[in-house]
């Protein structure tokens, strides 16, 4: 059962460190979307500048309106919700029992011999790793929470980003015909 225990331990510790390298996988994912979105930006000025009559002012009927005042944009775009401080964090409770109210023992004595004494060892052991568990399981859910938030936002943030490449697209294209 210790062995047992031990094993569940070290796969639990493997996969928060997992999940540590994916949460940064993401946070690179989102940065690329990001950087998108501001060479977006600046390739919509450049058009805007070949869009101009004579390079000098902006025809009435050729007017782009922004992809950025848009209402989804600004859904999409607000400042990063990385930083808000959740309320809803899962709080760890602390046993700060001391040892006069658990039992010292976890068998019943029979014999008082080393084997009892071993087991006893073993199954105070296998209680501490399974709290240990527990916290771990705590720390899990806490994380792929945030990481679920992470991955809606930068599905949101890339449906905007190909939006806003199709209709830079177009324009191109439309100044390309003229």
């Amino acid at each position: 059962m210790l062995q047992m225990s031990e094993e569940s331990q070290d796969v639990g510790i493997k996969t928060l460190v997992m999940l540590d390298e994916q949460g940064e996988q993401l946070d690179r994912i989102e940065e690329g979307m990001d950087q998108i979105n501001s060479d977006m930006r600046e390739a919509e000025k450049n058009l805007t500048g070949l869009e101009k009559c004579c390079g000098l002012c902006v025809c009435p009927w050729k007017k782009f309106m922004g992809f950025e005042k848009g209402d989804d944009y600004k859904k999409t775009w607000k400042s990063s919700e990385d930083g808000k401080v959740n309320s809803n964090q899962p709080m760890r409770m602390e046993d700060n029992r001391d040892g006069g109210n658990m039992p010292s023992s976890y068998i019943t004595r029979i014999t008082n011999d080393a084997r009892e004494d071993e087991m006893d060892e073993n199954i105070q052991q296998v209680s501490g790793i399974v709290g240990n568990l527990r916290h771990m399981a705590i720390d899990m859910q806490s994380e792929i929470t945030s990481q679920n938030r992470q991955v809606d936002r930068i599905i949101d943030k890339a449906d905007s980003n190909k939006d806003r490449i199709g209709i830079a697209n177009k324009r191109a294209e439309t100044i390309l015909k003229n």
